[in-house]
């Protein structure tokens, strides 16, 4: 089999590690794994295929032998080095910001739109991790009974913010246990026993950049700008997770069972609803896992129409490195890098 040489812009990062650890585990075809980062970790060592190698600053060289460049960096470090790289002749697959949005950058999720792949340009971008999980537990529905609208509550995990926030929250948890006073640094808020409702900037219409990511992805990936999108994301005090309270209104009536049996045999999903046992999908097992777990799926009382769930997974994982490597998988397996 055919060897890929790897580039990893942000392998110091919590995404960047998780990239490094699936690449070993899949047994992805990987010939020379290069690991980058931005500059301020540059020197330092990670360890791939246990042998420990050294973190390099990026520049404009990095990509000379490179085939798949998967960047876990900021937006400005892509969208400055991401056309280095593909000038290069590297794939680019970007899991920030950067280009989710562009008319001509696909926008992927393997298990939905996975044709949309032989669209690209030489830059291929994976979403938001909120947005991840909701497609993929959606999409096997809405190919049965098309969904009209959608009313959803993120509740999100420290570590989208990075290793700053999840240090953060163990060092004011500690604070407040033993009585002493809370500074925030990382969020305006303290998080440690707290809840609060922004993440990102707040926009002019109220919402915030958050909500704003997951509703226009969404049509992106789906094809679609009928459905009628509203959410709230609220970061709460979990280490790794992502939890969704989704509200789903269908253009007709299908039975939780129907739904259950639908998610059951979709691929990436596992069903987790015994209300009887207490059994539920939550953040804390669903950590180190690259399933999505689905449960809590009843009818919404407020219409007929609808149904209701509860959607958990590992944000670092799914959520982020691993829908980046699923997308090269695709490529090779489809002929088409």
């Amino acid at each position: 089999m055919k060897k890929y040489n790897i580039a990893i812009v942000g392998a110091t990062g919590l995404v960047g590690q998780e990239i490094i650890k699936i690449l070993e585990a899949r047994s992805f075809p990987a010939g020379n794994v290069y690991p980058y980062s931005s500059g301020r970790s540059a020197g330092s060592r990670a360890f791939i295929n246990h042998n420990e190698v050294v973190v390099r600053a990026v520049t404009p060289e990095s990509f000379r032998q490179v085939d798949i460049a998967l960047f876990a960096a900021g937006a400005e470090v892509s969208l400055y080095y991401s056309p280095i790289a593909k000038a290069s002749g590297a794939l680019v697959i970007d899991s920030g910001t950067a280009f989710r949005m562009y008319r001509e950058v696909p926008l992927i999720v393997p298990e939905v739109n996975a044709q949309d792949i032989k669209n690209h340009n030489g830059i291929i971008a994976s979403p938001n991790s909120a947005t991840i999980q909701l497609v993929t537990a959606l999409y096997p529905l809405h190919k049965v009974n098309p969904i009209k609208r959608i009313i959803m509550a993120t509740y999100e995990s420290v570590s989208g913010s990075g290793a700053a926030a999840m240090n953060e929250l163990t060092t004011q948890t500690k604070a407040v246990l033993e009585g002493r006073n809370v500074i925030p640094h990382i969020y305006h808020h303290q998080i440690a026993f707290n809840v609060f409702p922004e993440i990102d900037v707040f926009l002019d219409d109220g919402y915030t950049r958050e909500e704003w990511k997951i509703i226009e992805e969404t049509r992106k990936i789906l094809h679609t700008e009928e459905i009628a999108i509203s959410v709230t994301c609220v970061r709460a005090p979990v280490y790794i997770g992502y939890s969704e309270a989704v509200n789903i209104e269908f253009t007709s009536p299908m039975s939780p069972d129907e739904a259950k049996n639908i998610l059951s045999m979709a691929r990436g999903i596992k069903v987790l609803d015994d209300p009887s046992v207490s059994l539920y999908p939550q953040p804390w097992p669903a950590a180190g896992s690259n399933d999505i777990f689905v449960g809590r799926i009843r009818k919404d009382v407020s219409h007929p129409n609808g149904l209701v769930m509860w959607i958990v997974t590992d944000n670092l994982r799914k959520g982020g490195a691993l829908n980046s490597i699923q997308i090269a998988e695709e490529m090779i397996n489809n002929g088409w890098l």
